[in-house]
């Protein structure tokens, strides 16, 4: 059994309570260790550190910090292989997938913004009537919170830790307790590198135990969250009277507009992907597919068939292509939404059922990859984020027909449009209500872009300057003279 603590003023610490939560193998159905059930106590530790941090964290200069975050990010590199393990048990998803995308990624966040603090700059405006000049400050926060999901959790995590501690925040992050591990080894890491005490912190624990304590601590300047639209909504609610800036990354249920003069070996490749990729649990996954009706039926033929290629199995074992979803209380999640598309006239085509491996497999929590068709646009299945490996498929006519079904849907993070036709592409892209459209693409990601959606999926914007301006406050000093 593990056993991990929070790490507060570089000291790895027990909950205050003294109670700790289970840690679930999701490819097992086992307990394979334990997590904090932090409180509010922890909570003021932490903040008491950071705040004590903050004055000479944020007087240290850029290149002091691009150098503490590029240490941090050569020590992921350098522990890959131990990093990847952890998230695969941690969260089900194959290994050779957290080695070839997680744990990469996350190392890219701490390089990137590293870099980006460097050229992070403010705006200068002259004036000749009266004579004076305008320049703008941007100045770190104060103790920021960032809370990440489960579903990607150290790739998450560091997309927000990395920003904040750059613009010279001191941070208290607070990981899913269902996936915690990865967190909780790149604390240990951030010790490694040299952060000051106080500076980045980690609390484990559930959102009533901690979560809503952050949301309301009068000392916590902001918060960034990504998670379900729930969650973030109960966010906004507890934090908005306290006039925190917040930045929401929440649900998704993405459209997969398919036309018939796309580049159809490519499109098929990548929708894919793009539908059954880490489970389905990912925000940007496509899980509405909408096809130009001449293409339909060869699509759903050939879409059905490669969907059956796929190979569901113990994340550890190289030919896995579907691991294990994350926890019992999400695949009973997943397993509902069958029921409800059949009640609501869906056909299943494939998948659409738990499957069982051999031991010690036996009691993992796998679901077949599903396809259902023979449902409206407006459907439960069609509405509501499954956050699963489970996608729809209908066909369309026109333009202004598959628009209608992209948008009338209350999310509105990432689109996914497969075309030859250069005008539709960008006619199409520009009326899409998302904040993210892939063209002939999907999850080409580059950090310098901003990330977010619109919506119910969420508020404001991560990635690249958007990230360090959400993490400084902006001050304009006018000088006369």
């Amino acid at each position: 059994m593990k056993k991990i603590n929070n790490l507060i003023n570089n000291v790895f610490q027990a909950p205050a309570s003294g109670k700790y939560l289970p840690l679930y193998d999701p490819s097992r159905g086992t307990v394979y260790g334990e997590v904090p059930d932090s409180s509010p106590d922890d909570l003021e530790a932490a903040v008491v550190a950071a705040t004590a941090a903050f004055p000479a964290w944020s007087a240290t200069t850029p290149a002091y910090r691009h150098d503490l975050l590029k240490k941090l990010a050569d020590l992921i590199d350098q522990n890959a292989e131990e990093l990847a393990k952890l998230e695969s048990v941690d969260n089900g998803k194959p290994l050779w997938l957290a080695k070839a995308v997680d744990i990469p990624r996350a190392a890219s966040n701490f390089k990137f913004f590293a870099t980006a603090i460097t050229q992070f700059s403010g705006d200068s405006h002259s004036m000749n009537e009266p004579r004076a000049i305008n320049y703008t400050l941007r100045q770190p926060l104060g103790v920021v919170a960032c809370i990440a999901p489960w579903n990607l959790p150290l790739y998450l995590f560091t997309w927000k830790v990395a920003p904040a501690l750059a613009a010279g925040n001191t941070v208290i992050g607070k990981p899913s307790e269902v996936t915690p591990m990865t967190a909780f080894r790149l604390s240990a890491l951030a010790v490694e590198a040299g952060f000051p005490p106080g500076v980045f912190n980690v609390l484990h624990g559930t959102g009533a135990g901690v979560g809503n304590a952050i949301s309301t601590h009068p000392k916590i300047k902001a918060i960034s969250f990504t998670g379900s639209t729930a969650v973030g909504a109960k966010i906004a609610e507890l934090a908005a009277p306290r006039f925190k800036k917040l930045s929401l990354e929440m649900g998704g249920k993405n459209p997969n507009l398919i036309f018939a003069d796309c580049d159809y070996e490519e499109m098929l490749k990548t929708t894919l992907r793009s539908s059954f990729a880490n489970q389905g649990q990912i925000c940007l996954c496509g899980s509405r597919i909408f096809v130009e009706r001449p293409l339909y039926e060869r699509f759903k033929k050939d879409f059905v068939a490669r969907t059956k290629t796929l190979l569901v199995g113990p994340p550890e074992e190289d030919k896995t292509t579907t691991g294990a979803v994350v926890s019992q209380v999400h695949l009973e999640k997943i397993m509902s939404y069958f029921e409800i598309a059949k009640s609501e006239g869906g056909t299943i085509l494939c998948g659409g059922e738990r499957l069982f491996m051999p031991a010690p497999y036996d009691q993992g929590y796998y679901v077949a990859p599903t396809i259902i068709e023979g449902l409206t646009a407006d459907c439960r299945t069609n509405q509501e984020e499954i956050f699963g490996p489970v996608v729809t498929i209908m066909p369309f006519d026109t333009e202004e027909e598959v628009l209608g079904y992209a948008n009338d849907i209350p999310y509105g993070l990432s689109a996914t449009l497969w075309t030859n036709n250069l005008g539709r592409a960008h006619r199409m892209a520009d009326l899409i209500e998302a904040g993210i459209v892939w063209v002939n693409c999907w999850m080409v990601r580059d950090l310098r872009t901003p990330f977010g959606g619109v919506k119910s999926s969420g508020v404001g914007r991560e990635g690249g300057w958007e990230a360090l301006r959400f993490f400084t406050e902006m001050k304009n000093v006018c000088v006369r003279f």
